[in-house]
């Protein structure tokens, strides 16, 4: 490649607003573009590894959104699926709002180029079939089958949430996210048609308790988010309880009338200053203390200040 190509590519890269990154075969990254940098936040003489970008960003609720409190999981799970395969495509949404279709192509020394083009633009039918390429069959069935908004949405309605309490002191309100314990069980005993109408039947257990100024969405899995306006944590956590109670009780299989499930709920309060990585991270933690705590629980996460103070170390 003579001087002249060579020149006119990296003036061209420069400018694109494609992103683009290569990483070494010990996964660092040694070069970005302008377009990656300003995304991910990394200056122009770093030369940071992966896990060190996601974890960083996570931190500071820039970057990709990781839907998890336990970040180095979720790397050491990413990590796996980034080595499983010489090219894979995905998709990856932005806290800034963007959404991200990410090219992975690894060589035989195990360097890995990365190419992401901005689609937030496209139509949502489009966006919808890329990711579904991504999911099983049977979770854009369920996507389709409880009709409920997907992640997206529902992490847009709760950057909505945080941006109203932040220009509106007087405001306030809880998130909860919601888990149904054991799923991955119930689909390996029961079969996927079966896990299917226990989602349908979960969907339909929440109409009862979701007002119209509420927000509930599935943000993956068997994982699901309601957001609660106007809601102090005392009210959420009534109004949660009561849902279990109602979740227990159901019989969603007519074929096996002994089987009943149920859920964990981790719930938060929105503090002043709160990002949305905040008060989702803070949610997060508590459903992991009401799961280590025995599960079909209610854990609520709140800090000084706050009526009837927990802390994730005590009890709701």
């Amino acid at each position: 490649m003579t001087g002249e190509y060579v020149k006119a590519l990296m003036g061209l890269q420069s400018r694109t607003p494609v992103l683009i990154a290569l990483y070494d075969q010990h996964d660092r990254l040694r070069f970005a573009n302008a377009a990656f940098r300003s995304a991910y936040h990394v200056g122009v003489d770093e030369a940071p590894t992966w896990a060190d970008i996601v974890r960083r960003n996570h931190a500071a609720g820039t970057g990709a959104v990781i839907g998890t409190s336990d970040v180095e999981g979720w790397i050491v799970s990413a990590l796996e699926r980034r080595g499983s395969a010489p090219s894979r495509t995905t998709e990856a949404d932005l806290y800034d709002g963007r959404s991200l279709l990410v090219t992975e192509t690894v060589d035989e020394k195990g360097w890995r180029l990365s190419i992401a083009v901005d689609v937030t633009s496209m139509r949502e039918e489009e966006r919808k079939h890329r990711r579904d390429r991504d999911f099983a069959i049977r979770d854009s069935q369920v996507e389709e089958l409880i009709s409920v908004p997907d992640r997206r949405q529902t992490l847009g309605k709760l950057a909505e949430f945080i941006q109203n309490c932040a220009e509106n002191p007087q405001m306030w309100g809880c998130v909860a996210i919601i888990d149904i314990d054991y799923f991955r069980a119930i689909n390996d005993r029961y079969g996927p048609q079966r896990s299917d109408e226990v989602l349908l039947d979960f969907a339909r257990q929440m109409q009862g308790f979701v007002r119209r100024t509420d927000c509930f969405g599935r943000i993956g899995g068997e994982e699901f988010m309601l957001i609660l306006p106007d809601t102090t944590v005392s009210e959420a956590n009534l109004i949660l309880d009561r849902l279990l109670d109602k979740v227990r009780s159901a019989r969603p299989l007519s074929n096996i009338p002994e089987f009943y499930y149920t859920c964990s709920v981790g719930l938060a309060e929105y503090r002043e200053g709160d990002k949305v990585s905040d008060i989702y991270s803070r949610a997060g933690e508590a459903l992991h203390l009401a799961k280590r705590e025995g599960r079909d629980r209610v854990r609520r996460y709140t800090l000084p200040g706050s009526d009837h103070e927990l802390r994730p170390d005590q009890t709701s």
